[in-house]
């Protein structure tokens, strides 16, 4: 075994683990379940919860910049629920120095590692055991973690689905759900943030404490560090940005508190006490991630216009489903995200207008049908089945449209056929009753059948086929949108030559609007039309990331080369895999994988684990 050094502030700052207090009853209640639940069976984690399990964090741990690694002391408050004699941990890549149970060191095993899922960590443990404590380090190439190196550096973690495993031992499954402390040790002149309370002021000495009182699964873990300023923006709400961009954000997400409010209107209290935003660098691989009390979102979406927030929308809903009630398994992904996805254009409704929420309906729909085509012609076209079957695959597999998109039409056409009232009334008792706490498929049908749809509704809707069907069912719902649909005539009669790009309400357009005209370009659109747009609209440096990855993607099947330094500047700074993938792929669909591996030879060290793991897919790694 390798041993590490930690420091005396870490050895020193590590204190007894005690479950918490809460003055929170509900909090207290829901943990009284959750030690009583017996949890689906999980292929994606190593760790027995049903035999023995964690149930709160201590967490010391000091970042390293210079060693890209985190020294840390992970101490658990464990239950023994069936008088095994081993508790097992998820890891991947940590180098274990020393187990103690219950104060005394003991000898420990980590098993072999296992594609996807790591090595198990194995304790021995007594009948009445209760505390285990890990003393390790993480690797330099932890997947979880992204260390951007420069004078101010900057550090942050990607732990969804199951790459908590790499910087933290844990029981990296949904279904598990822990509170946590934490103090952390960073160089001075950095903040360090967490999923859990914050602090608005960069502390002095490096040092920060962090209490999380209310139980969450181990993906929902987050760290970041970095030279960051904090700027309120609601007496509840908030943003974390680097200097230079804090007024930016603070102006683009200044109508955090008008959505916090419109969510409890719909599906009753945010119970996380604060909802603040921490935008992150552009290498960070998704738009957004729910970490409770701190989403984290990338830059991308700092249009200087508002019309990106959706994204917002979304990871704010995630506070109700998939932070309160989350998925048992990632199997049963689409119970996150086909509720928040259909949560989110609620609230989009709600704030910004019902004509604005059906174009962003509209747009799901466009990508919903790309995504079946896809799957449906890849090795699993099982894949467009809402409940999923992945084991011995990576979840990451599971996390596409199809979970978002085709979830959020299921429930849309349950509102339509039932009723948005009564629909309203269901899903806010459906987040009552089972807050913190796990929901898989099946549980979710029997109480949609016990407590919405009769049999009559159920044969109406066809819930069979729309969760265990492939592919689409034809009873999905329409979905109009006006402006849309001017879009799409101006676009057909500007391809035939009946309207110039002179007469195109360019300047009047939403980013719906811009982004659907370009999305949706026919073979008969050449480089020379592009070029005529660009020249007129100056769309390759269009500040709207959606409309600019569009464009970027056209200019690829049409080899409009004049985009192509706009293209590798994209791919070299952004990091989010929703654009990123795509346009990789759009190079190798056209012919043009020289390109594609020379943009990726200087992309792909700044890309997180989650992006370059996925791209390598597609090129290689730059060979």
């Amino acid at each position: 075994m390798k041993l590490i050094f930690i420091t005396p502030w870490v050895i020193l700052a590590l204190v007894s683990c005690q479950s918490p207090t809460s003055d929170n009853p509900r909090s207290a209640r829901s943990q009284m379940k959750i030690a009583n639940m017996k949890l689906a069976r999980d292929p994606h984690t190593w760790s027995k919860p049903n035999e023995a399990r964690v149930k709160h964090l201590e967490w010391d741990a000091e970042v390293n910049f210079e060693s890209h690694t985190i020294a840390a002391v992970a101490s658990y408050v464990i239950e023994n629920i069936s008088g095994t004699d081993t508790i097992v941990f998820d890891t991947k890549g940590l180098a274990i120095a020393e187990v103690l149970v219950d104060d005394a060191p003991v000898s420990f095993e980590v098993g072999e590692e296992r594609e996807y899922i790591g090595s198990p960590l194995r304790v021995p443990i007594q009948k009445n055991s209760k505390q285990v404590s890990i003393t390790y380090t993480t690797s330099p190439d932890a997947e979880a973690l992204l260390w951007v190196d420069g004078d101010k550096p900057f550090l942050f973690s990607q732990s969804q689905a199951i790459l908590a495993r790499t910087w933290v031992p844990c029981q990296d499954s949904p279904g598990v759900r822990i509170t946590y402390n934490a103090r952390v040790k960073v160089p001075a002149g950095l903040m360090a943030l967490m999923s859990a309370e914050n602090p608005q002021v960069m502390s002095a000495d490096g040092k920060y404490s962090f209490v999380m009182d209310q139980p969450i699964p181990s993906y929902l873990m987050a760290l970041a560090v970095g030279d960051v300023q904090f700027r309120a923006v609601g007496n509840r709400t908030g943003v974390y940005a680097i200097p230079s961009l804090i007024d930016a954000a603070a102006e683009e997400f200044s109508d955090m508190q008008v959505m916090v409010d419109a969510a409890e209107k719909l599906y009753g209290p945010y119970v996380w006490g604060r909802y603040d935003l921490l935008i992150l660098p552009p290498a960070f691989p998704f738009g957004g991630m729910e970490n409770p009390k701190l989403t984290f979102a990338t830059p991308t979406i700092i249009a200087g216009d508002k019309s990106l927030v959706s994204l917002v929308a979304h990871e704010l809903a995630h506070s109700w489903s998939g932070n309160l009630v989350t998925n048992s398994t990632w199997d049963d992904f689409w119970l996150n995200e086909g509720f928040t996805v259909y949560f989110e254009q609620r609230i989009m409704e709600a704030v910004y207008g019902r004509e604005r929420a059906e174009m962003l309906a509209q747009l799901s729909r466009q990508d919903l049908d790309a995504t079946l085509s896809e799957i449906a012609a890849s090795a699993h076209p099982e894949d467009t089945r809402l409940k999923l079957s992945l084991e011995g695959r990576s979840p990451d597999d599971g996390m596409t449209d199809i979970a978002y998109n085709k979830g959020y039409f299921f429930l849309r056409l349950i509102e339509e056929t039932v009723g948005r009232e009564k629909f309203d009334l269901f899903l806010k008792s459906y987040f009552e009753t089972h807050t913190f706490q796990v929901m898989d498929t099946e549980r979710f049908i029997d109480y949609l059948r016990s407590n919405l749809v009769d049999d009559e509704l159920d044969k109406k809707i066809g819930i069979q086929a729309w969760v265990y069907g492939e592919g689409l069912p034809v009873n999905v719902p329409l979905v109009s949108s006006d402006a849309l649909s001017k879009v799409d005539e101006l676009r057909v009669s500007w391809e035939r030559g009946e309207v110039s790009g002179g007469q195109l309400p360019w300047a009047s357009w939403s980013y719906q609007e811009r982004y659907r005209f370009i999305s949706n370009f026919s073979d008969a659109v050449k480089a020379e039309h592009m070029k005529a747009l660009d020249d007129r609209f100056g769309v390759s440096s269009i500040g709207n990331n959606e409309v600019l990855f569009a464009w970027l993607e056209q200019a690829i099947q049409k080899r409009y080369t004049p985009a192509y330094d706009e293209l590798e500047q994209f791919l070299t700074t952004v990091g989010r895999r929703k654009f990123v993938s795509p346009l990789y792929e759009a190079m190798i669909a056209s012919d043009q994988r020289d390109l594609a591996i020379a943009i990726y030879q200087k992309a792909r060290p700044n890309y997180h684990a989650v992006t370059a793991g996925t791209v390598d897919g597609i090129v290689g790694k730059g060979e």
